[in-house]
């Protein structure tokens, strides 16, 4: 709905032309800003917005490198309504794509996908993963990744909600992959905004993990990961591009990449 929402009431350049997104969710957005105008100006919904397109363009353009660095497979956790599989560029030719959620969540975006008339190309595999009974690795395994190559994992609003435990697992599974293959995620700082701390544990996703950027290079660097590039707030500015709107991005960023 955010990448929806960009197209629906913010300017041109767009940080993410996720065309897609807004043919999916156009009218719901439209309907949210017939009930809750203080979607246009509101400062907090505002850098929020700005956040999740950042982190978007971020997690793209670190696929692209990696793509050109050898990577053949990108497999998205907590893919959720993620649209990049329906909008591929031609560099994706011969990338596989795997899309990694609950069975309900992949049901309810399928059926959403098809009402809409968009369908999946050939390079999409749906990991429906029950994680209460199925870990990552059997899981991709059973969709038929290969752990021998170069792979490419993005984890967006995925890591904060889980346990320290959890996260680490997950970054365990990713170093083990060969060199090149890279993670971009994002997670939770401890000068986060309390505001949206409060609005997500109301929503019943609690945050679980917050990490300082110091901390987080020491534990990914001893996990084997070789370089950490944690995204500053100027570096997330000039995503935005010069606006001609109130876009912008919240003053913890919390979007992450690290390569094995």
């Amino acid at each position: 709905m955010m990448r929806a929402l960009h197209r629906v009431i913010d300017l041109p350049p767009w940080v993410v032309d996720d065309a897609v997104s807004e043919t999916l969710f156009g009218e719901v957005v439209r309907e949210h800003l017939r009930e809750d105008p203080g979607w246009f100006g509101d400062a907090s919904r505002t850098s929020v917005r700005g956040h999740v397109l950042v982190r978007t363009a971020f997690a793209e353009e670190r696929l692209r490198e990696a793509v050109l660095r050898g990577a053949r497979q990108c497999v998205v956790l907590g893919a959720g309504y993620d649209t990049f599989a329906y909008r591929q560029p031609s560099w994706m030719r011969g990338v596989r794509v795997f899309e990694v959620d609950t069975p309900q969540t992949q049901a309810r975006k399928l059926e959403r996908l098809g009402r809409a008339g968009i369908f999946a190309p050939d390079n999409v595999v749906y990991a429906a993963i029950d994680f209460e009974r199925t870990s990552l690795a059997e899981g991709l395994q059973q969709a038929g990744q290969d752990t021998t190559a170069i792979t490419f994992f993005s984890a967006l609003g995925v890591i904060m909600y889980l346990t320290n435990d959890a996260v680490e697992a997950i970054f365990r599974y990713v170093a083990a992959f060969p060199p090149g293959s890279e993670i971009a995620f994002t997670f939770s700082t401890p000068d986060g905004d309390p505001a949206v701390a409060q609005r997500v544990a109301a929503a019943g996703e609690p945050i679980l993990t917050r990490f300082g950027g110091p901390e987080l290079e020491q534990m990914l660097h001893a996990l084997g990961f070789r370089i950490v590039k944690c995204l500053t707030s100027d570096e997330a500015n000039a995503y935005l591009g010069t606006r001609r709107d109130s876009l912008n991005t919240p003053r913890s960023q919390g979007i992450a990449a690290a390569i094995v």
